[in-house]
């Protein structure tokens, strides 16, 4: 079990603290704040209810947190010990003098900080790359990574593994790569604001209602791209870079952060989002997070790449019995009105299994692009119990029959606690994809098929196989 020790408990370190926790590792915390264990609890509760939901497999299972009375105990025999204290440079060079004293000389040593280059962090001999991450950091994948090439590798695999995006940056600059974009778009929205042009409402909309939607999937040179038309980038550059010498922006034209500005951005902050608690705002924020990387999961686009990657190498469960097709936990996009499991969803699900359980006899991505595949001609689902969002959720398949083209399935979907919450029954018609006409399975399929009907022959019909909608129990 590797471990990652977390210096500084803040909104960044407890992040950390989730994102690693929740994909296996054991985390052990420092922070002199009597208040660190009660704000990384909060945090973890909502990672433990948003970061599972990108999933469609189970993650690992969770790590062991403990918290350290001093730094010394929290890093010894880490792997990656990660610093979050404040932005101040004296302070971060009395922690790292102590973190390279301390910790294993293999281990990962890592900087949250958001503006200090590695270069000032190690003036004094301290040995650290940054690695700065993107709030919440248990849901956003990207890690900036700056310093030494050979630990900046060795921190990016690492990263990889947890789920997280590394972009290593060619060259040392203030304030990274992201954080610089980030600071031109806060300038030119403070005059913006202070010229009386926009509200901060009214600001926020210009980007979550157009571009940022673009930029979630795309970045901005693609987005670019696109905007040049048949004739791409460079009829864009030719069209529009006439621009940069028009006075569009302030970009180097600061307004003067007094009082009246900072009274006035907040108070229309205030009335943008002030009848919410900040937990609501994380909330809201996760679950939309959730639901657009969800969708960008589906075509392998930006950050649903990531989390595609990172799936793929989650293990999946090997059969024991009666196989396990699906084990996962409920997203909190497939809850509805009521906080349970919509009826649409145990169909998604079932349909899961069905897949899973194609590719276990053969019935693979390959074999799909070879022409031959099965379609669905019936299902039946009873449903018996609820299946709260963010519940595990577990299917196991039973071959009922299989002869000739047909394929007869039974899913038996388990709660995390053992109840059985529904039951899919489904009909499946192998196809040749170039007639699109039903078709004899290739001979390794039907010999997966037919160990899996001898294995099951002796298993008891289940009680709901053939029902009918209205049949009484």
């Amino acid at each position: 079990m590797p471990k990652a020790s977390i210096i500084g408990g803040g909104v960044i370190g407890g992040g950390w603290a989730a994102r690693f926790l929740l994909n296996g590792w054991d985390v052990a915390v420092f922070d002199p704040d009597p208040e660190a264990e009660r704000k990384i609890t909060e945090v973890l509760e909502n990672a433990r209810r948003a970061l599972p939901a990108l999933y469609d497999r189970l993650l690992p299972a969770e790590g062991r947190l403990s918290f350290c009375p001093t730094l010394a105990d929290a890093v010894t025999g880490a792997d990656w010990v990660q610093e979050s204290v404040p932005e101040r440079l004296d302070l971060k060079h009395k922690v790292h003098a102590e973190i390279t004293r301390r910790a294993p000389s293999g281990a990962v040593i890592g900087s949250s900080t958001s503006g200090f280059k590695p270069s000032e962090l190690t003036a004094q001999g301290a040995r650290v790359i940054v690695a700065h991450p993107f709030n919440p950091v248990y849901l956003l994948p990207l890690v900036e990574l700056v310093g030494d090439a050979a630990h900046c590798t060795q921190a990016a695999e690492m990263l990889r593994g947890i789920g997280m995006y590394p972009l290593t940056v060619r060259q040392e600059i203030d304030a990274h790569i992201a954080d610089r974009l980030l600071e031109a778009v806060w300038r030119e929205g403070l005059w913006l604001i202070k010229d009386g042009i926009c509200t901060t409402e009214e600001l926020d909309d210009a980007i979550r209602m157009g571009f940022g939607l673009r930029w979630a999937q795309m970045g901005l040179f693609e987005t670019y791209r696109i905007a040049g038309g048949e004739a791409g980038m460079k009829h864009f550059l030719e069209q529009f870079g006439p621009a940069l010498q028009w006075p569009w922006t302030k970009l180097m034209d600061v307004p003067e952060f007094d009082a009246a500005l900072v009274e006035l951005i907040a108070e229309q902050s205030d009335a943008q989002s002030g009848h919410m608690s900040i937990c609501e705002l994380e909330r809201l924020r996760d679950d939309n997070l959730v639901g657009m990387m969800r969708a960008l999961k589906r075509t392998g686009s930006g950050a649903g790449g990531v989390i595609t990657a990172h799936e793929a190498a989650l293990a999946a469960p090997a059969p024991m019995g009666l196989p396990v097709t699906v084990d996962r936990t409920v997203p909190q996009t497939w809850a509805d009105y009521n906080g349970h499991m919509n009826e649409t969803h145990y169909l998604e699900a079932g349909a899961q299994a069905s897949d899973r359980f194609m590719e276990m006899i053969g019935a693979d991505a390959a074999y799909i692009a070879g022409g031959q595949s099965y379609f669905t001609a019936e299902n039946h689902i009873t449903y018996l119990d609820e299946v709260l969002a963010g519940s595990r959720l577990t299917i196991t398949t039973q071959v009922l029959a299989a002869k000739g083209k047909a394929l007869h399935l039974f899913h038996h979907m388990h709660r995390g606690d053992g109840v059985l919450a529904a039951t899919m029954e489904s009909l499946l018609l192998h196809v040749d994809l170039t007639t699109r006409r039903t078709s004899d399975p290739a001979p390794h399929v039907r010999e997966q098929i037919d160990r899996f009907v001898a294995a099951h022959a002796d298993l008891a019909r289940p009680a709901q196989a053939g029902r009918f909608v209205g049949q009484r129990p």
